[in-house]
C-alpha cells in the first residue's frame, strides 16, 4: 500500500534554484557584461576606471539579486506573471540608488541605467519563457477518487486504463508527470505503476498539491495536519516577522506622520466628520481589537441591530458612501496607513489575511467551516487574498477568499511575503486590483 500521507512519489527533489545556472549566465552576460562593454565602447571610458569598477560591483550585486529573487518567487502559485517583474527589479535597483544617495558613492548613472534596462528586459524574457509550457511535456491525470475534479482543467490528459499507463512508461513516452488522488484506495495494479513511474524518475503528485500550486488556494475538507502541513504555521518565521514588523513601523513612522497629516486635512476639507475610522475587528487568535484607518466614507450613525451593522460593514464597488478623497485613498491603499499603529501594538502585521469587522466575522464563522482558522496568524494591511481577489463580502466570494488565506498560512515564508509586497506595490502604483 502507498503511504497515504505523502503528496508526491517523485524520487528526486529539486530545489527552487535547480537548473537555473543557464539563466544566471544569461542574466550576467546580457544584463551586465554586454551592455557594459557596449557602453564603454560608445563612451570611450575604460571599464577599469575606479568609478566604473564601483558601478559594476553594484550592478553585479543587483543583477544577481534580480535573478535570485525571481527564481525563488517562481515556485509560488500565481508568481509566473509578468506583473511583478517591474516592481521586483525597481525595488532591488532602487535599494542601491538609495544606498548611493546616503553613502555618496560615486557611480556612473548612465551605465547604471543602461544595465538596469537590460536586466529588466532579460527578466521579462525569462519569465515569459518559463510561463509557457514546454510542448514536449505532457501531464497525465488518473481520474479515480477526488482527482477526477481536475478532469478538463489545466490541460491534463486523462489516463484511461492501467494498460495505457504501463505502455507510456515502458515506451518512455511519459515525459511530464502523473497526478492522482494518493489518498484514494487504488487497485494494487495502479499503485504498482505509481511506484514504477517514480522509479523511472517520473514525478507522481497528489492532486491537491498540484491544484494548490496552480490556483494559489488551499481547500480544507477536514482540519488535520495533512491539509496545511501543520495546524501551527511556521513559528520561527512568525517570530522573525514580528521583529521586522516592529522595526519597519518605527522606521516609517516619521513619513507616515507627515503624509498622514496631509491626508487628514484633505479628508476634513472633503466631508464633515473625523479623519479616522475606528472599528472592532477580529484578529490574531480570534482576539477583537480596534483597527484604525483613514475615513473614506461619509459618517453615519451606528446601527442598533446586528444585521443592520453587518450590512453597514459591507462595502460595494460603487458604494455611494465613498467620498471623493476616499475613493483615491482606497485605490492607492493610503487609507490603511494608520494601521501602522496596530502593527506597533502587535495586533496586526504588514502582511497577512485582512481582519474582518466583528459582525461580519461572526456571521462568516457561523456559515463557513474552519473560517476561524485564518486567525492563526496576525492579520495584515495587505495579503495573498487581497492581491489575488480584492475586497469581497458575499458568502460564496468569502469562501474563495478563505482558500487564498489558507494557502498563505500553509506556505507562510519570507519569499511569499516578498511576492505579496511586490504585487501590492503594483496595485498601489497602477491601481489594478484595488477595491
Amino acid at each position: 500500500m502507498l503511504d497515504r500521507t505523502n503528496t508526491s512519489l517523485a524520487t528526486t527533489s529539486k530545489s527552487p534554484l535547480a537548473g537555473s545556472s543557464e539563466r544566471l549566465a544569461f542574466y550576467l552576460l546580457a544584463g551586465l557584461g554586454a551592455p557594459a562593454v557596449i557602453w564603454s565602447t560608445l563612451r570611450g571610458v575604460p571599464l577599469g576606471d575606479e568609478q566604473i569598477r564601483a558601478t559594476l560591483i553594484e550592478l553585479f550585486l543587483a543583477n544577481m539579486g534580480s535573478w535570485y529573487l525571481l527564481e525563488r518567487l517562481h515556485s509560488y502559485a500565481r508568481a509566473r506573471m509578468l506583473s511583478y517583474v517591474v516592481p521586483a527589479n525597481l525595488s532591488l535597483f532602487g535599494i542601491f540608488v538609495l544606498l548611493n544617495a546616503v553613502s555618496r558613492i560615486s557611480i556612473s548613472f548612465s551605465l547604471f541605467i543602461a544595465c538596469f534596462l537590460c536586466t529588466l528586459a532579460i527578466s521579462f524574457l525569462v519569465t515569459l519563457k518559463r510561463r509557457r509550457p514546454r510542448p514536449s511535456l505532457q501531464h497525465y491525470l488518473v481520474t479515480a477518487g477526488s482527482a477526477g475534479e481536475l478532469e478538463g482543467k489545466y490541460g491534463f490528459i486523462p489516463l484511461g486504463s492501467i494498460e495505457e499507463f504501463n505502455a507510456l512508461i515502458e515506451e518512455g513516452r511519459l515525459s511530464g508527470s502523473v497526478v492522482a488522488d494518493l489518498h484514494h484506495d487504488h487497485d494494487p495494479d495502479w499503485e504498482r505503476l505509481f511506484a514504477k513511474a517514480a522509479l523511472e524518475g517520473i514525478p507522481v503528485y497528489h492532486y491537491r498539491l498540484i491544484e494548490e500550486t496552480l490556483s494559489g488556494e488551499v481547500k480544507i475538507n477536514h482540519l488535520r495536519e495533512n491539509d496545511l502541513g501543520s495546524l501551527i504555521p511556521n513559528l520561527p518565521y512568525m517570530s522573525a516577522k514580528r521583529a521586522f514588523d516592529l522595526i519597519a513601523s518605527i522606521l516609517v513612522a516619521p513619513a507616515i506622520l507627515i503624509l498622514g497629516g496631509v491626508i487628514a486635512i484633505a479628508i476634513k476639507l472633503d466631508s464633515p466628520g473625523s479623519a479616522f475610522f475606528i472599528q472592532d475587528r477580529v484578529g490574531f487568535r480570534g482576539q477583537v481589537f480596534r483597527m484604525v484607518k483613514f475615513r473614506t466614507m461619509r459618517e453615519a450613525p451606528k446601527a442598533d441591530h446586528k444585521e443592520a451593522r453587518r450590512e453597514q460593514s459591507m462595502t460595494q464597488d460603487d458604494d455611494q458612501r465613498i467620498t471623493r478623497v476616499g475613493r483615491l485613498l482606497r485605490k492607492t491603499r493610503l487609507d490603511e496607513l494608520p494601521q501602522a499603529w496596530n502593527i506597533l501594538l502587535g495586533e496586526m502585521s504588514w502582511i497577512g489575511p485582512r481582519p474582518e469587522a466583528q459582525d461580519l466575522a461572526e456571521w462568516y464563522e457561523g456559515e463557513i467551516p474552519f473560517y476561524s482558522y485564518r486567525h492563526i496568524v496576525r492579520p495584515g494591511i495587505t495579503g495573498w487574498a487581497q492581491v489575488n481577489q480584492g475586497h469581497v463580502t458575499s458568502l460564496q466570494a468569502v469562501e474563495a477568499k478563505l482558500r487564498f488565506d489558507f494557502y498563505y498560512v500553509k506556505n507562510l515564508s519570507l519569499w511569499l511575503d516578498v511576492l505579496i509586497a511586490l504585487k501590492t506595490l503594483r496595485v498601489v502604483v497602477v491601481g489594478i486590483g484595488a477595491k
